[in-house]
């Protein structure tokens, strides 16, 4: 996707297409950093990447019907097993 014509509406909310939101991975709620470049508004994911990679782990571990203690403690167990 390379330029997109978005429209402000009430209150100045603007509605990201779908497939950006998609791309980034963007949910209700995300933070976005504004930038003015004086003439050119550049709007930005500000993405928490510890969060969001907590987040997604967690998802996945859910998916797969394991808990996250089972997750640290195998990490754990790999630990001991791998040289260094």
């Amino acid at each position: 996707m390379k330029s997109k014509i978005l429209q402000i509406r009430g209150r100045g909310t603007v509605t990201l297409p779908a497939r950006a939101r998609e791309r980034y991975r963007l949910q209700d709620g995300d933070p976005l950093t504004f930038i003015d470049l004086d003439g050119v508004m550049l709007l930005a994911p500000r993405v928490g990447v510890v969060a969001k990679l907590s987040a997604e782990i967690e998802r996945i571990a859910r998916e797969a019907g394991v808990a996250t203690d089972g997750l640290v403690e195998g990490v754990r167990q790999e630990r001991r097993r791998s040289p260094g």
